[in-house]
Parts: C-alpha cells; sequence; structure tokens
C-alpha cells in the first residue's frame, strides 16, 4: 500500500486505558468551545483528541490520509465546504433518530443510499447588511439586491468575494435569481465598493462605524462580539451603525451553517454519533447561542444571548435552500468573480 503523505504531522492518539476516545478534525477555532468539549468528556466519560484547521485544510488532510486517517468527527464551518465533503465520500452517514427529529430538513444532508444521513448543521449564522445609520435609511439596504444600487456607489466594504461566507450567500444568490441576473448583481456591487475587499467581517463593521464606508455585510456573530463587549471602543463602534436582516419581504436571510459528520474511517463510530449528538442537546445548542453568539440550529430552542435577541428579537425570517443547491453553485460563482473582476 502506498504511503500517507501528511501535510500536517499526524495526530498523536493518546488513547486513555479504557479505550472511550475521539478525534475530532474542527474548523471551529473558538475558544469557547473547549467549554463544549470539557462538559462532553465530563458527562460521558469520552476523553477528545483534538486538530484545528480551516475548513479547506481539514478537507485536504482526510484526502491525504484516506483510510488510515484516524478522525472519527469532522467540524466545519461552511455550508459550501459541508456539501463538497459529502460529494468527495469522505463523511460516514449515519442514523439517528434523535438528531433527525431535532434538526430541521434544510439543516442537513439529504438521506444516503444505505438510510443515512451524512452531515448536520449544528448551529448557524446570518449572513445581514450592517449600515451607517445616519447616512442611510434602512429600507436603503433592506434586501441584497439593493447592495448593487448604484445610490450605493462607493459606499459598499465587504471581504473578498472568495471567502466562503461569501461564496455561499453568492450561491444562494444565483438559486434565487438564475445566474445570468446574479452576475449582473456582482458587477453592481464591485461598483459600489469603497476599497477593495480585505479583511474579516469584523474589519466590514468597523469600516462603516469610521466612516470609510457606510454599509457592509457580516456574519450575524462578529457584529454580536461587539455589542457583548466590555471595551469602549467596541461600545462607541457599535452605537454607529444599524443592523438589517435583508429580504424579510421575500426569501429570507441567508444562513451559513456550521456542522459535524462522522469521518468515513471512523474506528470509534458509536462515540463519535454520541458526540454529534450531544451538540444537538439543549445545554450544547445554548452553548453556541450564549459562548459563540451562533444561532442554535435545533427546532423551537431558546437562548438567553441578549444581542442575538436585541438585533431581530430573536425572530426572523430566513431562507430555506438546500444546501446541496448552494453547494453545486459554487463553481459558477467563482468564475462570475472572475469575469466581474470581485477579487
Amino acid at each position: 500500500m502506498a504511503a500517507i503523505v501528511y501535510l500536517v504531522p499526524p495526530l498523536a492518539i493518546a488513547q486513555p486505558a479504557d479505550g472511550a476516545f475521539i478525534n475530532i478534525y474542527s474548523a471551529r477555532h473558538y475558544p469557547t468551545d473547549e467549554a463544549l468539549y470539557a462538559d462532553f468528556t465530563k458527562t460521558t466519560g469520552i476523553k477528545i483528541n483534538r486538530i484545528d484547521s480551516d475548513d479547506a485544510g481539514i478537507l485536504t488532510r482526510l484526502k491525504a490520509e484516506g483510510a488510515a486517517s484516524p478522525a472519527d468527527v469532522i467540524l466545519l464551518v461552511d455550508a459550501a465546504r459541508l456539501w463538497r465533503a459529502e460529494v468527495e465520500g469522505l463523511f460516514l452517514p449515519v442514523k439517528s433518530k434523535l438528531l433527525e427529529e431535532v434538526i430541521p430538513d434544510n439543516l442537513r444532508a439529504k438521506r444516503a443510499d444505505n438510510g443515512g444521513i451524512p452531515w448536520f448543521g449544528l448551529s448557524t449564522r446570518a449572513r445581514v447588511i450592517v449600515y451607517d445609520k445616519f447616512k442611510l435609511q434602512k429600507s436603503d439596504v433592506d434586501t441584497y439586491e439593493k447592495l448593487a444600487d448604484p445610490k450605493l456607489k462607493g459606499k459598499l466594504c465587504i471581504r473578498s468575494g472568495s471567502h466562503p461566507y461569501n461564496l455561499s450567500l453568492f450561491g444562494a444568490m444565483t438559486e434565487h435569481m438564475g445566474p445570468q441576473q446574479t452576475e449582473i448583481w456582482l458587477k453592481g456591487v464591485v461598483n459600489n465598493l469603497a476599497r477593495n475587499p480585505a479583511g474579516g467581517d469584523t474589519d466590514q463593521i468597523k469600516g462603516v462605524a469610521s466612516g470609510e464606508c457606510a454599509v457592509a455585510v457580516s456574519n450575524t456573530y462578529y457584529l454580536a462580539r461587539l455589542m457583548r463587549s466590555f471595551n469602549p471602543v467596541d461600545k462607541a463602534l457599535v452605537e454607529k451603525v444599524s443592523i438589517v436582516f435583508p429580504n424579510q419581504a421575500s426569501w429570507g436571510t441567508h444562513l451559513n451553517i456550521a456542522g459535524g459528520a462522522v469521518a468515513k474511517n471512523s474506528k470509534n463510530q458509536i462515540n463519535a454519533l454520541k458526540f454529534l449528538e450531544y451538540l444537538a442537546s439543549a445545554s450544547a445548542q445554548n452553548h453556541f447561542a450564549n459562548g459563540n453568539n451562533e444561532w442554535p440550529a435545533v427546532k423551537g430552542m431558546s437562548f438567553d444571548n441578549p444581542a442575538l435577541k436585541a438585533m431581530s428579537g430573536g425572530v426572523f425570517k430566513s431562507e430555506v435552500l438546500p444546501v446541496s443547491a448552494i453547494g453545486m453553485n459554487q463553481i459558477k460563482v467563482q468564475q462570475m468573480l472572475d469575469r466581474v473582476g470581485f477579487k
């Protein structure tokens, strides 16, 4: 058999004496998640070994490792990457009555040939519009389509078009509007840029607050972090901006998904599934909301996060699109971005 070439050092598996452990490859780079891992081990006795990387790095590593991969659980933070990993056969479709009952159909993969589900969404992030409340009205930016309105020329800040968060949004727009109209829209977005795309979502919010631009696009959890900060600079920043959940009168606000799956070659499948089911529990879902400012994926889940509640009253209309449709549009979207010069 050909040797496995590791792009990064192989996972050092420290197996506990009782054999109860799982190996997690995680793109969730949030310190607040440490409490989740600790609580799972305390509750179940199953110990966790973890490798952190980004979505692309994890998928590359899984393909390089092949059948020799020690991974049991895969945690990714983008809908299109979840779909891509499913298509490439990197997940093991699993059967879980619990997960199928609590995770909505549009936030999980379609049933596989063996009757199992390849992956489940565990939390969501709304992709919203942030604007300068002293320069614009909510009605100026209450849909994604209006980001291409010529009256916003020179006023828009947004991160790279090729970032997974934007690729997923643009893939959804392609599904809603069709490729031709989406490309026209993307060209309008480029024409309205205040500067070349740069930085993360927090940088876009800061651009609005500083006056560099008047409108930006961001995932909600970045804004929620600023809203919950005790730093006077962050508080002053938040006071200068307002937020709108786009397209409430049409298809709803775009959601991106953070989700999990059992790795195709998992050697600890039962324990891996226990971990995914734990992440759908009330305590874990509340942690996603309160610890990392994400929206719970479980149907009807309540939460106490004051920033999320302040944004929308805790309730807003979200789009309902199959992730497979968004994922299949990714190549098409990247070609559009190249044609319109969206860096």
